[in-house]
């Protein structure tokens, strides 16, 4: 029963909403009026989007598809390689250092369970008459 009423409180909004904005007009539609007369109105003119014939020939005149580069191009280009594979080195880097820093971390951390295991091991064997390590004991 809680979820008709649920239904009916969101879809009387709905349709109040609906029914007012039916009788508004809208905002875009024009209502025939002229606000301004036509000979007082300027249109603004559509920006340019093409060049002139001449121009666009020249543009690609200037520098034909086999053409050398000039000086500025290739150091402009050498620049940009050159701090693209600068970035990349220090990324790598980075990743690399990251990388030897987490094995480090991962060995010391087995390093440490390891020697605690081992300790547990000799404390719970060693019966106390005997040396830990028969091995380091003196020859008679």
């Amino acid at each position: 029963m809680a979820w008709v009423h649920i239904a009916l409180l969101t879809l009387l909004p709905t349709v109040v909403i609906l029914t007012v904005l039916s009788e508004v007009e809208s905002a875009a539609v024009k209502d025939g009026k002229v606000s301004q007369p036509e000979h007082t109105r300027h249109k603004a003119s559509p920006p340019k989007v093409f060049l002139p014939e001449s121009d666009a020939s020249n543009f690609f005149k200037r520098r034909a598809r086999r053409s050398p580069k000039s000086p500025e191009e290739y150091s402009a280009e050498q620049r940009v390689q050159s701090a693209a594979s600068e970035r990349r080195r220090e990324y790598y880097e980075e990743q690399s250092n990251e990388y030897e820093n987490h094995r480090e971390e991962e060995r010391d951390e087995q390093y440490e369970r390891t020697r605690e295991k081992m300790e547990q091991w000799r404390q719970y064997h060693y019966d106390g008459y005997y040396p830990r390590y028969p091995h380091h004991r003196a020859y008679a």
